[in-house]
């Protein structure tokens, strides 16, 4: 008896490796619940910044398309300027050959000075209608990048919900198997 049979032997490391399977897998699932829960956290957390990202976009979607409206107004508003400017030089211009037929000095140097400053309107006018145009280019192209940015924001948003399924998934399998169901 003082002898082990060989059978009893076997069955006993049987046993010990078992024990030793069965001790490693709830370690082992222990170890992955805690990180799926610590995956799931990260995720919706990923999901509410995609979602503030994404409320920002619109607001500056928003804010580039009043930019774009009032640099619209801007250009007609300069546009009006520059032909009512064109009126003035052509009314002065036609002051100015009567007060020349007519050779009155101080109606001549007064057209004279009449015309000048039209014609410094008229280029102040044209040159800021220029900048509200080059305004509106700049603010196109800011919303067409804030229009790709939502894009690529909701595209985020969408893979982290995934990936929050996904986590739920592997959390409720994990927590199943250290049950042992």
């Amino acid at each position: 008896m003082k002898r082990l049979s060989r059978w009893t032997v076997g069955t006993l490391w049987v046993g010990g490796i078992c024990a030793g399977v069965a001790l490693f897998t709830l370690t082992a699932s222990a170890q992955d619940v805690g990180q799926d829960v610590r995956d799931l956290r990260q995720d919706r957390r990923d999901v509410r910044q995609d979602t503030r990202d994404i409320r920002s976009d619109r607001r500056d979607i928003s804010s580039d398309t009043r930019d774009i409206r009032q640099d619209r107004r801007d250009i007609a508003k300069d546009t009006r300027d520059i032909r009512q400017d064109r009126r003035d030089i052509t009314t002065d211009r036609q002051n100015l050959l009567n007060a020349e037929k007519s050779g009155n000095q101080s109606a001549i140097s007064a057209d004279k000075r009449d015309l000048r400053a039209d014609r410094r309107d008229l280029g102040n006018d044209v040159r800021d209608r220029r900048g509200d145009t080059r305004d509106l280019h700049a603010d196109k192209q800011d919303r067409r990048h804030d229009v790709r940015d939502l894009h690529a924001d909701r595209q985020d948003r969408r893979a982290d919900r995934r990936d929050v399924r996904q986590d739920r998934r592997d959390l409720h399998r994990d927590v199943r198997a250290g049950r042992g169901q």
